[in-house]
């Protein structure tokens, strides 16, 4: 079997955990299988080269950075290849370059286009385990870019579905997907298996587990990945096709993502071709919106509002005083202190009247709803940020998350 390997920043935060990854790689090595291992920058690091960077540019240019912050992974790399030689096993290291990963030109948040791995192949069929860098490509200009937060879960998915791996391991420090937070929900209950669209669904709401773009790779190209921990052996999840045993479930889990604001734009003139032009310009800035809502026009003005990232705060509201300048809006405020809270699960499609009961079980508990977005197996809430953990106990007592289906 090919199995690609993937050790988050924690795994790595250390050189002693660099030797037990190191120890758990010769293991799988040993059993037979053939190992690619993909790894973050030790925890921290990332953040230490951003503050270096703060330090010396308020507003550093993205090709820069990507240069400074991929350095990160180019470390561990090296010292996980040691550790594996250490073990007398073969390892070679390569950079998202000499690993073939070709992205799009878009500093920081770059998107795979395709894989080579032509060098990564050599080194399996020579027997050796290859460690990449993950979060890292080059574009056509053979600039270094980087993938965005997480992007090490993307290479790894992106890796298993070029070399056809037989699995893709996320090795992080949980040890599988959880109803929700168990920091929140001591009662919450890990799942032995969720389908891709539930797991995409956690992820691009708040769950941290993994990273959206990796899970949407995961589906397209049909890669089974499991999420376990790096510090015990304990079974994990895994992440695949839906099979009808996860209909028979309402709800899977409870998400929440605190890391989002509202933009809110009043007195909007309410005519065709306006909320093109916001959501193009908001487009162009490489933005991502998450929920919208128009409120009905009086008198021929409209207020319109939505959620971006709380890390384009700063970039939406220069972005947004231009466009209100150009359409002829009143104004444009930002509001920080929300949270949106989020049921999913497949089994929604067949059953009734879910959202009568989140939000009967919101309001019992006078958690007021500011914006509501659905979609075919979530329900999306807006609500203040200072009532997020009680929504998410309420929510997974509500649905009865702790007991096994």
């Amino acid at each position: 079997m090919l199995i690609v390997q993937k050790y988050g920043g924690t795994s790595v935060g250390n050189p002693e955990r660099i030797k037990n990854v190191a120890n758990r790689v010769c293991r799988t090595k040993e059993a037979g299988h053939d190992v690619v291992v993909v790894v973050s920058a030790m925890s921290g690091e990332t953040d230490k080269l951003i503050n270096l960077a703060a330090q010396v540019n308020d507003n550093p240019d993205p090709r820069e950075m990507d240069m400074l912050v991929s350095t990160g992974e180019r470390v561990t790399i090296a010292l996980l290849a040691m550790a594996i030689q250490a073990l007398g096993h073969q390892a070679q290291s390569f950079t998202g370059r000499q690993a073939g990963i070709i992205s799009d030109c878009v500093h920081t948040k770059a998107r795979i286009e395709k894989i080579t791995g032509e060098r990564v192949r050599e080194a399996i069929k020579e027997g050796k385990i290859a460690v990449v860098a993950g979060f890292q490509g080059i574009n056509e200009k053979s600039d270094v870019t980087t993938l965005g937060r997480g992007g090490s879960d993307l290479t790894a998915v992106a890796i298993a579905a070029a070399l056809k791996a037989d699995y893709c391991d996320i090795y992080t420090d949980v040890d599988g997907v959880y109803t929700t937070d168990p920091n929140i929900v001591p009662q919450a209950r890990k799942l032995d298996k969720i389908s891709y669209d539930e797991m995409l669904e956690m992820a691009s709401l708040g769950a941290k587990v993994l990273q959206t773009r990796s899970v949407e790779f995961a589906k397209k190209y049909n890669v089974p990945v499991r999420v376990l921990s790096s510090f015990n052996d304990n079974p994990g999840t895994l992440v695949t096709k839906e099979d009808a045993d996860m209909e028979k479930v309402v709800v899977s889990g409870v998400a929440y993502d605190k890391n989002q604001v509202k933009v809110t734009v009043t007195g909007v003139p309410d005519k065709p071709g306006v909320a093109a032009k916001i959501f193009n310009t908001i487009s162009g800035a490489n933005v991502i919106v998450d929920m919208i809502i128009q409120n009905i026009g009086e008198g021929g003005l409209t207020d319109m509002s939505f959620t971006v990232p709380r890390t384009d705060s700063k970039k939406i509201m220069e972005v947004m005083k231009k466009v209100v300048a150009e359409i002829g809006a009143k104004g444009v405020n930002l509001k920080e202190d929300i949270a949106k809270v989020s049921i999913i699960g497949v089994g929604m499609r067949s059953h009734s009247g879910v959202a009568a009961r989140m939000f009967s079980a919101l309001a019992k508990e006078g958690i007021n709803i500011m914006m509501i977005s659905t979609s075919e197996i979530k329900i999306s809430c807006v609500i203040d940020a200072k009532y997020t953990e009680l929504a998410v106990r309420v929510l997974h007592e509500t649905f009865e998350m702790d007991k096994a289906a």
